[in-house]
């Protein structure tokens, strides 16, 4: 099959408009729309529904979508090897965050990387969860990291590293009348919390620290980014559950952070990576992971 074809496919495919792929693409519309019918006809499929006016992808046209983006991003990565290759680098690492996980510690971990192996090419990439475990199990990826311990049989979580977890309200709330939080305070208001399938996989977690609780929670929303749940919980639909020191990094003005009381609740990050020996390059990449495994003051009182 014509590699472009399938290139043209994903420009399509993501943009659900045919001019705005073709504009994309550098290319007319004309000659765009044939290509897409020439696929079709090759795989003897539909990939497209055309029976409204808006253009949508058919179910064997979502998953043929989710095998493109793999076969590209393999693709990619050959080219990228073999241009490291020439340009002298002795290995590589590819290394996945999840799309939602915002972490001081990973940004510091690179930086050491990269000063301790400069010849080490390490491309990262920002994946949810369950791409993420799609990818290591095809050896699209070498390590992850996600919030999620929940992995198939043929891969590895180790939890590398714990952050207490924090209540995000509006800059403007009753609960900012308590330094410390008690939980059971924190569960008589909405709760906006991260979507079970959320890219970082995190609400197992924090479902667990709920389950304890005599309170029942009242979800109000789900969302799959931190991003949106701080934009939710600045504009008042509820208050919201996270690490301080991922928030901070976003600098918020509409929310506020508050240290549960007592013993917080802990949430893991999780190193993922396939079972088996690790290469010479990953076996010191986790070892930098260990060594900078400290806690990250979180300053919850802002």
């Amino acid at each position: 099959m014509d590699f472009r074809l399938l290139r043209y496919f994903v420009a399509v495919a993501e943009e659900l408009h045919l001019a705005r792929a073709a504009q994309r693409l550098g290319i007319e519309q004309s000659p765009l729309s044939r290509a897409m019918r020439e696929l079709e006809n090759q795989l003897g499929v539909q990939l497209f529904d055309r029976s409204t006016r808006l253009t949508r992808l058919t179910w064997a046209g979502q998953v043929f979508l989710g095998e493109c983006r793999r076969v590209q991003a393999t693709v990619d990565q050959a080219v990228r090897s073999a241009k490291a290759a020439a340009q002298g680098y002795q290995g590589h690492l590819r290394i996945a965050i999840c799309d939602s996980m915002v972490q001081p510690r990973i940004a510091t971990l690179l930086a050491r990387s990269r000063e301790d192996e400069p010849e080490l090419e390490i491309r990262v990439f920002e994946f949810p969860f369950a791409q993420q475990l799609k990818m290591l199990h095809d050896d699209l990826l070498d390590i992850g990291f996600a919030l999620s311990s929940a992995v198939h049989d043929d891969l590895v979580a180790e939890s590398v590293w714990t952050d207490p977890l924090a209540v995000i309200v509006p800059a403007r709330h009753p609960l900012l009348a308590h330094v410390q939080v008690p939980l059971v305070e924190a569960l008589k208001f909405p709760l906006v919390l991260c979507h079970p399938e959320s890219g970082s996989g995190c609400r197992h977690q924090i479902q667990a620290m709920l389950q304890d609780a005599k309170t029942p929670p009242r979800v109000v929303d789900e969302v799959t980014t931190l991003g949106v749940m701080l934009t939710l919980v600045g504009a008042g639909y509820g208050i919201g559950f996270a690490i301080a020191s991922q928030v901070q990094t976003l600098q918020s003005p509409d929310i506020s952070i508050r240290p549960l009381a007592g013993t917080p609740p802990m949430l893991s990050t999780y190193l993922l990576r396939r079972k088996g020996e690790p290469t010479d390059p990953m076996k010191r990449f986790i070892e930098r992971v260990k060594d900078g495994a400290a806690p990250v003051d979180d300053a919850p009182g802002l």
